[in-house]
């Protein structure tokens, strides 16, 4: 049996993954990729989804989520550490955004990972914040 080491997704790989799954978003995609700016690779697709959410396209958006996980999964500690940071912490502006069953909708079909981090930094917004 051949022993096949997988390479973790760095931000280069993630934004071809980013373009692949976020067409209408190529361009601005690839003018941030070109600036080095990550960070606003994946701004850029919360921002998309903000849109989608109130066109009230949830199980789009739901599918976009899962895709993100993807990325998530394999992806090397700065990847993970900006979609934890940018990513996830963006559902509590889609919580606030969003009619309760559509939420209640998303969370359902997000990913336990997702799940897992999102009530994590709910408790510690709870404890340093107070909210």
């Amino acid at each position: 049996m051949m022993n096949v080491q997988m390479r973790s997704i760095n931000q280069t790989i993630a934004i071809e993954y980013l373009k692949f799954f976020y067409p209408p978003l190529r361009n601005e995609i690839s003018q941030l990729s070109a600036q080095d700016n990550f960070p606003g690779v994946i701004q850029a697709t919360i921002n998309y989804l903000k849109n989608l959410l109130q066109e009230s396209k949830i199980n789009i958006i739901a599918h976009h989520i899962k895709m993100m996980e993807i990325i998530y999964a394999d992806g090397d500690s700065y990847v993970k550490d900006m979609i934890e940071n940018l990513f996830v912490r963006s559902f509590e502006s889609f919580k606030k955004h969003t009619k309760i069953q559509h939420w209640k909708f998303l969370y359902q079909y997000m990913p336990v990972s997702f799940q897992v981090i999102y009530n994590e930094q709910q408790k510690q917004d709870q404890i340093f914040f107070g909210k």
